[in-house]
C-alpha cells in the first residue's frame, strides 16, 4: 500500500465528524505538505498553476541549503581554528552538525508547536510560511545562543510576530528578524562580541579570557567589528575570503558564495524580486562610497556587501513577498532603502555594528507608504494624462 492510499484510508478519522476530528488542521497540514491538494475549483475565476504557496516555501528551503550546508563546516573550521585541533574536512562537517541540530529542533519545535497549536484553536488550516522562518532563524545567530534563549525569541516571533496580525500573510514585519532584534535587545551579550561565533568557546569563557586551549593568535572578532581596513587585515581578513566566508559570523551569514547560488535559484523560479536584491546593493554601495568620500571609513564600499549579514539580508529577508513592498516601481524604492539605511547604520552607529536587521525591520514598517505612495502618484500621472488628451 502506497502512501497516498495510507493518507486516504485514516483521513476520515481526522475528518470533521470524526473520531479525531478536532484535529483537522494539524492532519490537513500534514496531507498537504506530502503531496499536491486534490480539490479543485468548480466556479469563477481563478489563476491554474501547479504551484502552491508550500512549494514556494519548499523552494526557498532549497535556496537556503547553500547557506546551510557551508555554515555547518563553518562551524567546525571555526572551533578547531581556535583550538588548533588539525581536524579534517569531515570533522569539521560532524561538530557543525552536532552544534545547529539542537538549533533547528528548538526553533521548529517551539515554532510549529504554537502554530498548529493557533489553527486548532481557530480552526483553520495551518499555516505554510513558519517552514522557510524555522529554516532561517538558525542562520541568522551565533552558533553559541543559549537554546532557550533561542526559544523564548522563537515564541515571541511566532505569536507577537504573526499571529496577533492573522497568521501567514499578515504579518507586517519579518518573523525571523523580529525573533532575531528580541534577541539582540533583551540579550546583547549573547549576539555580540567575540567568544560567541565559535561552538563552544562560550561555555568556558574564562578560558578564552586565560587563553587556556585556544590558539594565542585567533580572533573571534567578526569584520563589523573591525573599524578600518588596516584593522581588518590586522585580523586576517581579505575580500576574498570574506567573500568565500571562512570567517567568524552568524551561521549562514558568511559565505557570499553560497547566498549567491541561492539567490540565482530564487531569481530564476521567480520565488523572490531580482529588483529588490540589485537596489539593496545598489543602496549599499552608494552610501558606502559616500561614506569613504567624506572620511567617516577607509573600507571600500564593496566590502560592505561581504561583511556581516548584508547580502543575506538583501537575498532572502528584504525579498519577503509578505513584507516588502509589492508595486513594481516600490520594490526598487524599497530595496535602495534598505541596502543605504543598513551601510549608514554600519557608518554612523558604533553602538551597533550591522545595520541589515533594523533597516529591513524599518523598511517593513514603510513599506506599505511607499506601494501607496507610488500608486497614487501613477493614478495622479495617469489622470493627468487624460485630461492633455
Amino acid at each position: 500500500m502506497n502512501a497516498r492510499k495510507i493518507v486516504d484510508t485514516v483521513k476520515p478519522t481526522f475528518s470533521k465528524g470524526g473520531k479525531l476530528g478536532w484535529l483537522h488542521s494539524t492532519f490537513d497540514a500534514f496531507e498537504t505538505f506530502m503531496f499536491v491538494p486534490n480539490t479543485v475549483t468548480t466556479k469563477g475565476s481563478h489563476v491554474r498553476d501547479c504551484v502552491d504557496i508550500k512549494r514556494v516555501m519548499i523552494l526557498m528551503v532549497l535556496a537556503l541549503v547553500p547557506a546551510f550546508l557551508f555554515g555547518i563546516w563553518n562551524i567546525g573550521y571555526q572551533h578547531d581554528l581556535a583550538f588548533g585541533l588539525g581536524w579534517g574536512f569531515w570533522n569539521k562537517v560532524w561538530y557543525g552538525l552536532v552544534r545547529i541540530i539542537p538549533l533547528y529542533l528548538v526553533t521548529y519545535i517551539v515554532g510549529l508547536g504554537i502554530e498548529f497549536a493557533s489553527a486548532q484553536i481557530k480552526g483553520h488550516e495551518v499555516n505554510e510560511g513558519y517552514l522557510v522562518t524555522g529554516f532561517i532563524l538558525p542562520l541568522i545567530v551565533p552558533v553559541d545562543v543559549p537554546l532557550w534563549m533561542l526559544a523564548v525569541a522563537t515564541a515571541f516571533a511566532v505569536i507577537f510576530g504573526k499571529e496577533v496580525f492573522g497568521g501567514t500573510g499578515m504579518n507586517i514585519w519579518n518573523p525571523a528578524l523580529i525573533a532575531r532584534a528580541f534577541l539582540f535587545f533583551s540579550y546583547p551579550s549573547k549576539m555580540s562580541g567575540d567568544i560567541i561565533w565559535v561552538g563552544g568557546v562560550s561555555r568556558g569563557a574564562e578560558c578564552w579570557q586565560a587563553g587556556n586551549g585556544v590558539v594565542d593568535a585567533f580572533s573571534g572578532a567578526t569584520p563589523l567589528a573591525c573599524e578600518s581596513l588596516s584593522d581588518l587585515s590586522g585580523h586576517g581578513y581579505t575580500f576574498l575570503n570574506m567573500f568565500l566566508g571562512n570567517i567568524p559570523g552568524s551561521v549562514g551569514e558568511t559565505s557570499a558564495v553560497a547566498i549567491i547560488l541561492g539567490a540565482l535559484l530564487l531569481i530564476f523560479t521567480g520565488v523572490a524580486s531580482w529588483k529588490i536584491m540589485v537596489s539593496s546593493i545598489a543602496g549599499g554601495l552608494l552610501v558606502g562610497w559616500l561614506g569613504t568620500l567624506c572620511g567617516a571609513t577607509d573600507i571600500p564600499c564593496w566590502y560592505q556587501l561581504v561583511m556581516g549579514g548584508f547580502l543575506f539580508g538583501s537575498c532572502f529577508m528584504a525579498t519577503d513577498p509578505v513584507t516588502a513592498a509589492q508595486t513594481e516601481c516600490g520594490k526598487y524604492i524599497y530595496g535602495f532603502l534598505v541596502g543605504a539605511l543598513a551601510v549608514t547604520v554600519r557608518l554612523f552607529n558604533p553602538g551597533y555594528a550591522e545595520g541589515m536587521m533594523l533597516a529591513i525591520l524599518l523598511m517593513n514598517t514603510f513599506a506599505p507608504l511607499i506601494d501607496h505612495c507610488v500608486i497614487d502618484a501613477t493614478i495622479r500621472r495617469e489622470a493627468k494624462r487624460t485630461r492633455i488628451a
